[in-house]
């Protein structure tokens, strides 16, 4: 009976490779035709790294790539700060009032269409009278990416065993230092985890950064949309393969961040 249920039959076999091919042959097709030698994407020319060096002497390209690292790095970092606070809020303050409604109001953005963020975002902005440009992407950058840092701390923080605080205050520790000697670094990489995941989403966006976005501070996402729009170029191929490297990079890295620290709460844990 094990060897039966353990056994792939042909159909799931099938089924799997079409499934990965679905989703990941058109970026194999992206990235091979970044490195053709012709000026048309639909014709292969040859191997050649011209694109590459084409992007990095586009300076409208290089400043919109600039403006995206500064915006999901600002953006990640202060999403991550407020997420981890709110997870902290969440897991250590089972019984304060307004639980719930902080809780909802809180991963609302993570089911709301970005359509209706970026829209109410712009409303506001126009409401304050904000010049809109760097900060006012960072701004929606931040509300957009909290939750998802708010998600992967408060499952690692929920996980912890509690009596380890309680035992650092038992050896005359107050709460801050108990959570800063003990907890912290064992959220540590679930945090690093949760910047990562901010970043790459930030880096991502299109469509809140689109409503938020002013004159001389369009991301890259925004700078290749206009761009295709009156044509593919070899260029954008380049650009969105060395996209692709960073993310699978940040991917990566964040989930060997997760194990070391799930492998590291394990230990943890009394026995």
């Amino acid at each position: 009976m094990a060897q039966r249920v353990g056994r792939i039959s042909p159909f799931n076999i099938t089924a799997l490779a079409l499934g990965m091919a679905f989703l990941y042959l058109p970026i194999v097709i992206l990235i091979i035709y970044s490195f053709n030698a012709s000026r048309l994407v639909t014709v292969w020319g040859g191997w050649s790294l011209r694109w590459y060096h084409e992007f990095f002497n586009d300076r409208a390209m290089l400043d919109a790539a600039w403006m995206s690292l500064r915006v999901a790095a600002v953006s990640a970092t202060i999403a991550t700060l407020l997420g981890t606070l709110a997870a902290v809020g969440l897991v250590r303050g089972e019984r304060f009032k307004g639980r719930a409604l902080f809780s909802g109001m809180l991963y609302a953005p993570l089911v709301m269409p970005e359509v209706i963020s970026g829209l109410s975002l712009l409303l506001l902005f126009v409401a304050l009278n904000a010049e809109r440009g760097f900060w006012t992407v960072t701004i929606a950058h931040t509300t957009l990416t909290m939750c998802f840092v708010t998600v992967v701390v408060q499952s690692r923080l929920a996980s912890l065993d509690r009596s380890l605080e309680e035992a650092a205050m038992d050896l005359g520790c107050n709460p801050v230092q108990a959570f800063l000697r003990v907890t912290l670094p064992l959220i540590l990489p679930a945090i690093a985890a949760g910047w990562m995941l901010a970043f790459t989403l930030s880096l991502d966006d299109v469509v809140i950064a689109s409503f938020t976005t002013g004159p001389g501070s369009a991301t890259l996402p925004i700078r290749i949309y206009s761009e295709v729009r009156l044509g593919v170029k070899p260029e954008i191929n380049a650009i969105c393969t060395m996209v692709i490297a960073l993310i699978a990079v940040l991917i990566v890295i964040a989930s060997l961040a997760s194990k070391l620290s799930s492998s590291q709460g394990e230990s943890a844990a009394p026995p």
